[in-house]
């Protein structure tokens, strides 16, 4: 695994982020980029964190990873994961564009170690893949965050009927389940706000998170939701918790999820630029600055390596000095090991502005290879490999 490979770097100990008590709203001071949307608070507790951005980076990186059916390009990827072997990688491309609101190609593609596709599904049935998580049997669960705008419902009305929901599909890409209801968003149990992603217990319960766009809201409003619901593996809504807000067990759009080897339950709460830790039946456990704004999570259960990608901190988000980038460190301790930093885009940057590219999504193989799911002017898939110390 990539803790031995890399053993010979060292580990350069950063102290975990400890739950903050009695957060409030600060000014960030900051100015907004060009077409962004200003934000003007985080938690208190951010103001103190020293960025993390000058650790050892022990991987190569290698651009443009994967090849799509038919020829066709890539567009904006942040569902990935990995296959229940270890080796293949899923990812969920939103059809050449950034949507697959009028498009009839499949989404859904399962590549091999070489990245060549083995098989492809989702036609016509999903219209923002945004998170993914393949379960013990195999199955893949997407989480479609939004609903076709009018433009799209103009070229395609029967897109009217997808978005806002998570999708079950097995191996071979039937569809099992759906939770929420497809077109439409709401509470549950009956619908979704734009869910960002879904876990899968051990116990086979479902974890989902949502809503994408509270996190540029500096106030709480109706779509404002902030939540994790959790529900039976048949689909029954069983608890809910978290909201809008800044304060721990609070969130501004829970964007990835994942689970460590106790069973504990990770949250990028992206919009405040942390980690929150909560039981399952969410009891808020701690709260972790120190990986930066996180778009995507995931955490080896073989040895609780904690992989945290960040493709938007900037000046006005992320405030203090951090860059883009993927840090890797130890869910375990709170410990941050290593940074990959962002890529140089020619065009522009990743999110609303700042300093290069980084991918959204970020899953890890068996042999401690990271694929990143790209979103923005760099698009695809890209693999940081291992490189073995001496």
């Amino acid at each position: 695994m990539i803790t031995s490979k890399l053993s010979g770097l060292g580990r350069i100990p950063i102290k975990a982020g400890l739950t903050a008590l009695g957060l409030t709203l600060v000014a960030t001071g900051a100015v907004a980029q060009p077409g962004s949307m200003a934000v003007t608070g985080q938690p208190a507790a951010h103001a103190g964190q020293e960025p993390v951005n000058n650790l050892p980076n022990p991987y190569r990186t290698q651009r443009n990873f994967g090849s799509l059916p038919d020829g066709r390009s890539w567009g904006s990827v942040s569902a990935v994961n990995i296959d229940i072997d270890g080796i293949h990688v899923w990812a969920g491309d939103r059809c050449g564009t950034n949507s697959c609101a009028t498009s009839d190609v499949d989404p859904i593609v399962k590549l091999d170690p070489n990245g060549r596709v083995v098989m492809s599904f989702g036609a016509n049935q999903i219209i923002w893949p945004h998170g993914m998580d393949v379960d013990s049997e195999g199955n893949v669960w997407i989480a479609d965050a939004r609903l076709a705008n009018e433009r799209e419902l103009q070229q395609n009305p029967n897109a009217r009927g997808r978005g806002s929901s998570v999708l079950k599909f097995s191996p071979a890409g039937e569809l099992l389940m759906t939770i929420g209801s497809p077109g439409e968003m709401g509470d549950p149990p009956t619908h979704l706000t734009e869910p960002n992603d879904v876990l899968v217990a051990p116990n086979g319960n479902i974890f989902i998170a949502e809503t994408h766009g509270a996190q540029f809201q500096n106030e709480p409003g109706p779509n404002a939701k902030s939540r994790i619901t959790v529900w039976s593996p048949d689909g029954r809504l069983l608890n809910s918790f978290g909201e809008w807000g800044f304060e721990d067990g609070q969130f501004r759009a829970p964007h990835s999820l994942a689970m460590d080897s106790q069973g504990r339950l990770f949250v990028a709460d992206r919009g405040n630029n942390r980690i929150q830790i909560f039981t399952q039946e969410g009891e808020h456990l701690d709260t972790w600055y120190q990986f930066s704004r996180i778009s995507g999570l995931y955490i080896d259960p073989s040895n609780d390596m904690l992989y945290a990608i960040d493709s938007e901190s900037d000046p006005n988000y992320n405030p203090g000095g951090w860059r883009k980038g993927l840090r890797v460190g130890s869910a375990r301790t709170g410990e941050v090991y290593y940074f990959v930093p962002e890529h140089i885009s020619p065009e522009r940057s990743s999110g609303m502005g700042g300093v290069g590219s980084m991918g959204e999504g970020v899953t890890v193989d068996m042999s401690g290879n990271v694929y990143a799911g790209e979103v923005g002017p760099i698009q695809g898939m890209t693999k940081f490999v291992p490189v073995l110390s001496p």
